[in-house]
């Protein structure tokens, strides 16, 4: 029987402690991420997830050190389907896994009842759940990372009023959480502004065929028909509008403002759909140029809406540890609270209730099945 030699020993041994060693120096920070990852709203919840992979990788390229220990970053996605049901499930499988920050839900119907889980697991929320009552909870640890419903709503309201100078309005709704919310908040700022509302019709996020409340708003002539709900269900409805002659423009939400619009609708979204987009479109400047380039040649595709923001809110997070000295959610979010930061989609700060302040939006229509910018808010 042949023994080690007490070099190869001790050789070993030092492999062991170094690596052991480097171990002890490095604290994993899990990101969670919770969003629709089957379903029609696929499309969203894979590009905010790449979002999220894209500002991880460049974190741990950076080696942030935090008390001494270098930080690593881990993904953990999991598939809410924009279920509430499956939402509060989720949430409660990452607060079990002690995953601290999380970044969603898409869906404000998923990111209201999830949220009390996650501020019971001492997690901080990152969502675009715009719905007003998302950050009425009182939760200390959640962020909308964009604009809310009564900015977009609102916005879109004024541009019709303003802009297209319309006088009749119609409003539809999927009494999805987004869809009722968004829809709500157009319609008052519609009537504060002196337009008429000649019909309320209402459908669901799973609804394909819009001919009965299409032909009903039809004989009531409205100028412009608001739609609160998702681009899965608007395009089909853009095409069903042509097919009925309906003369309206169909508005929407800022879910109204994906490429997935143009081509699940083909030509029928162009000149016809307007959208308030949460945002800033991807050739607005040098910076989004740069950074629609680098996420193309990560995962071989153009950023959707939601992408940018979930990127710029973990990179946000990222330098708040780094500059708090702490992983602690409590002091990382408090020093977001009284720091700005500059993402590609421009400076991110937050009010005590987690609202985004100076959210941008741009209303679009559609040229050639992509979203072309007419103004901005």
């Amino acid at each position: 029987m042949q023994y080690p030699s007490l070099k190869s020993t001790l050789v070993a041994a030092a492999a062991i402690a170094c690596a052991a060693s480097a171990f002890a120096q490095e604290q994993i920070v899990k990101i969670g991420h919770s969003g629709p990852l089957s379903g029609p709203n696929t499309f969203a919840g894979r590009d905010n997830d790449n979002g999220v992979r894209l500002a991880v990788e460049e974190l741990n390229a950076r080696k942030i050190s935090v008390g001494g220990k270098t930080l690593k970053f881990e993904v953990i996605s999991e598939d809410d389907q924009c279920d509430a049901k499956s939402g509060v499930a989720v949430a409660q499988k990452l607060v079990d896994s002690d995953v601290k920050y999380v970044m969603g839900p898409y869906c404000s119907g998923v990111a209201i009842p999830a949220s009390r889980v996650y501020d019971g697991g001492g997690t901080m929320v990152s969502t675009v759940g715009t719905n007003p009552k998302v950050t009425q909870g009182g939760y200390k640890h959640l962020f909308r990372i964009i604009a809310s419903d009564s900015q977009i709503g609102g916005n879109m309201a004024a541009y019709a009023a303003n802009v297209m100078k319309v006088k009749k309005v119609g409003v539809i709704d999927d009494r999805t959480a987004f869809g009722q919310g968004v829809a709500e908040e157009f319609a008052k700022e519609a009537q504060k502004l002196g337009l008429t509302i000649v019909g309320r019709e209402f459908t669901n996020d799973k609804a394909t065929d819009f001919m009965a409340i299409l032909t009903s708003l039809k004989g009531k002539q409205p100028e412009a028909i608001f739609y609160g709900g998702y681009a899965p269900q608007a395009a089909p409805m853009a095409r069903q509008m042509k097919q009925l002659g309906v003369s309206a423009k169909l508005l929407g939400g800022d879910t109204l403002c994906s490429p997935e619009m143009g081509k699940l609708g083909g030509e029928a979204v162009n000149d016809l759909v307007f959208c308030a987009y949460a945002g800033m479109l991807m050739d607005a400047n040098d910076t989004t140029k740069a950074f629609q380039a680098k996420f193309n040649k990560r995962f071989g595709m153009n950023p959707d809406v939601y992408g940018p923001a979930y990127y710029d809110q973990v990179m946000f997070i990222g330098e708040a540890m780094h500059k708090s000295g702490s992983t602690d959610p409590s002091k990382v979010g408090d020093w977001m609270r009284k720091n700005p930061y500059k993402g590609v989609l421009g400076e991110y700060g937050y009010d005590d209730k987690g609202n985004r302040l100076k959210a941008p939006t741009v209303v679009n229509t559609f040229k050639g099945g992509k979203p072309a910018p007419v103004a901005s808010h």
